[in-house]
């Protein structure tokens, strides 16, 4: 017996939709789209295409649901899940909730018991990554930096010592004000890949820092953009024992007591404590100059 079965109610399905080539669509995703009582379609004419595409013919109910009615369709659909129909959301592209409709219903269908599953897929976020040629071990999603220039400066600003991967989405006509805000915050040699028009036909990566980019970007880009941005370099640790006194006596000086500024030092320099400490040592015994 099913998870839905036994509460009474259906299941909520998030869909990943291709990003590009209809063909890179699952053979899940086909049969749901086919079999779900509902559909919950960012837009509703990009659903028809892309079940025309792949030769589906959906069954069930299709709503619209995108962001300017996500709060006022989110109780709908509950109650339909509530009642025991499953109920399929499915974006323009990618993954549900990822900087598209999604996020609101699962918290709902969460806090009533209403099972939540994925049929798993393209995704923009993770292709460009794999992509950049960046490093992929830790990587954080910053979505849409904010419009307006000054609270994209001050977000950028707070993102600058980040020390993973980024990826963000972007519109093509604020590529190149975005990277530029970049090259301010991060440094105009950050390292960067400006990913547009993912798995389709004209698809392109651009790869290099991000004032080089921004350069480029100033002739005017078009299509889907993915930017896809090195985190900030691990700096360069003290390791002269005058330095690493030096550091101590200041931070004793802000009323840090000795002992937790020594062991301050030493974790933010990567050196052993008893190597600040001999230095600290080393300096209240030499002469002043």
């Amino acid at each position: 017996m099913t998870e839905s079965a036994q509460n009474g109610t259906g299941t909520l399905l998030l869909a990943a939709a291709p990003i590009g080539r209809p063909e890179d669509a699952s053979a899940r995703l086909r049969a749901a789209l086919a079999d779900a009582p509902v559909i919950a379609a960012e837009d509703t004419r990009r659903l028809r295409r892309l079940t025309a595409d792949l030769g589906v013919r959906t069954t069930g109910r299709v709503v619209s649901y995108f962001d300017q009615n996500e709060v006022a369709r989110t109780p709908r659909l509950l109650d339909d899940l509530l009642a025991g129909l499953d109920v399929l959301v499915i974006t323009d592209a990618g993954l549900p909730g990822v900087s598209d409709p999604g996020y609101r219903l699962v918290r709902a269908a969460v806090a009533e018991g209403v099972p939540v599953t994925v049929l798993p897929g393209p995704s923009a976020v993770t292709t460009a990554l794999v992509v950049s040629g960046l490093p992929t071990d830790r990587f954080c999603f910053e979505g849409f930096p904010p419009r307006k220039p000054g609270e994209r400066s001050r977000r950028l600003a707070e993102l600058a010592a980040e020390p993973r991967t980024m990826v963000f989405f972007e519109a093509p006509h604020r590529l190149a004000a975005t990277l530029d805000a970049m090259a301010a915050a991060f440094g105009a040699d950050r390292p960067a890949a400006v990913c547009r028009e993912l798995t389709k036909t004209y698809e392109e990566v651009r790869r290099g820092a991000v004032a080089e980019l921004a350069d480029w970007a100033r002739d005017g880009v078009r299509g889907e953009i993915t930017l896809v941005v090195g985190g900030a370099p691990e700096p360069a640790g003290l390791t002269d024992p005058a330095d690493l006194a030096a550091a101590v006596a200041a931070r004793e000086e802000t009323g840090v007591p000795r002992k937790q500024a020594i062991a301050d030092i030493a974790k933010e320099n990567g050196v052993p404590k008893r190597d600040v400490y001999d230095a600290v040592l080393a300096a209240r015994k030499s002469p002043p100059a």
